[in-house]
């Protein structure tokens, strides 16, 4: 799996932080990217899990803190990624707690939304250092 979230961070651009709960992130998943070996041949097309771990990564980078995923609490995926279309993701977070939060997810294609997911999330603390 690490190798699977160095790549899908790799792919990541554009991180922007929209006020103090809002991101935005771009994502542009070239042929080669791990996540499309063997889905499917001759026409990739990106797991549900890399695009929840995109979300995951994004945090990750704005927070830099781990993150966790502990559930995914809503998941919908109306059309397909494929290989060198750029998406946008927008993810909003609702803190629960100094170290849990909701976040909800908008994936976008050509301004059209693809994917929606509202993940619940575990952010571990910060060691001294």
């Amino acid at each position: 799996m690490s190798r699977l979230v160095e790549e899908i961070g790799q792919c990541m651009s554009d991180l922007t932080e929209v006020g103090d709960d809002a991101l935005t992130a771009r994502f542009l998943f070239p042929p080669d990217f791990i996540g499309f070996q063997g889905h499917f041949p001759g026409m990739p097309i990106l797991p549900a899990v890399c695009k929840i771990q995109a979300a995951v990564a994004m945090l990750q980078a704005s927070k830099r803190r781990t993150v966790r995923l502990e559930e995914i609490v809503l998941a919908r995926f109306s059309a397909p990624i494929t290989c060198d279309e750029e998406v946008e993701f927008l993810g909003t977070t609702v803190m629960e707690g100094a170290n849990s939060a909701v976040v909800k997810t908008i994936v976008s294609k050509s301004g059209e939304k693809v994917s929606r997911f509202k993940l619940r999330i575990a952010l571990k603390c910060q060691e001294p250092g």
